[in-house]
C-alpha cells in the first residue's frame, strides 16, 4: 500500500470541486462545507483508493505532533550540568541529540551558545525551517512575513518586542535556517540554580529561549 509521505501533504489540500465531483459533497453544497468535513471526506477517499490505510492518517498526526520543546529542554539542561555533554552539542548537535535518544530528522543541527556578550537569534529568511524534531512545529509568529524580514533587519527591535532589551554592547548574531541546516540556542543558565537536577532545570527553558526571542529565567512567565 503506498504511504504518502509528509512532502506531499501540500498536495492533499481538499477542494470542494474535486470532492464533489467524487460523489462525497454535492456540488450545490460544496461552499458550505468546513474545512473538517472536506478533510474527513477527502481522507475517506483516499482509504477507499488504497492510497491510506485506515487509521494512518491518525497515525501520523499523533507522530507528527509528539516531538515538543521539551525534547529540546533536555538537552539544555544536560548542557547546563555536563561541561563535556555541552562541547560535543556545540561541536555536533546531531550527533550529542542521539547521546540521550533524540533522533533529529534535519540534515544538520547547530546549536549556537549565548553567553554574557553575545546572543542568538534564529529566523528562516526564506520559509519556516525549524527544528522540528527537538521543538514540534513553529510558533505562527515564527513563519510571519514580518518575522522573517525584520529578524534580519533590526533585531533588537523585533526582540523588545518580545519583551527582552538586548544591550548595545551584547553582539547580536542572527541564523538564517534552511532545508539542511537548523539552528538551536543553548541559553545562558539562570544564576542561582547551580547543582539544580537535569528535570528541575529542563523546566526553566523555554521554547522561545531555544530560538532567542527569550532568556531563561529563574520564574516563567505564564
Amino acid at each position: 500500500m503506498a504511504k504518502v509521505r509528509e512532502e506531499d501533504a501540500c498536495s492533499l489540500v481538499p477542494r470542494a470541486s474535486f470532492m464533489a465531483a467524487e460523489g462525497y459533497v454535492a456540488e450545490s453544497d460544496a461552499g458550505n462545507v468546513d474545512a473538517a468535513q472536506l478533510t474527513a471526506a477527502l481522507q475517506a477517499l483516499l482509504v477507499d483508493k488504497g492510497l491510506l490505510a485506515d487509521g494512518e492518517v491518525e497515525q501520523e498526526i499523533a507522530r507528527i505532533e509528539a516531538p515538543g520543546p521539551h525534547l529540546g529542554a533536555r538537552l539544555v539542561a544536560r548542557a547546563w550540568v555536563d561541561e563535556g555533554f555541552k562541547a560535543r552539542l556545540l561541536k555536533d548537535g546531531k550527533t550529542a541529540a542521539a547521546e540521550l535518544g533524540l533522533k533529529i530528522g534535519e540534515a544538520q543541527l547547530v546549536v549556537v551558545e549565548n553567553t554574557e556578550r553575545n546572543h542568538n537569534l534564529i529566523v528562516c529568511t526564506l520559509c519556516s525551517c525549524y527544528p522540528r524534531s527537538i521543538l514540534g512545529q513553529p510558533p505562527t509568529w515564527y513563519i510571519s512575513k514580518s518575522y522573517r524580514a525584520r529578524a534580519v533587519r533590526e533585531p533588537r527591535v523585533v526582540l523588545r518586542e518580545f519583551g527582552l532589551n538586548i544591550p548595545d554592547d551584547v553582539r547580536l548574531r542572527v541564523h538564517d535556517s534552511n532545508a539542511d541546516m537548523r539552528y538551536l540556542v543553548l541559553p545562558q543558565q539562570p544564576t542561582g540554580t547551580e547543582g539544580w537536577g537535569q528535570d528541575a532545570l529542563a523546566a526553566l527553558v523555554t521554547r522561545d529561549t531555544m530560538i532567542g526571542t527569550a532568556v531563561a529565567k529563574l520564574s516563567i512567565d505564564t
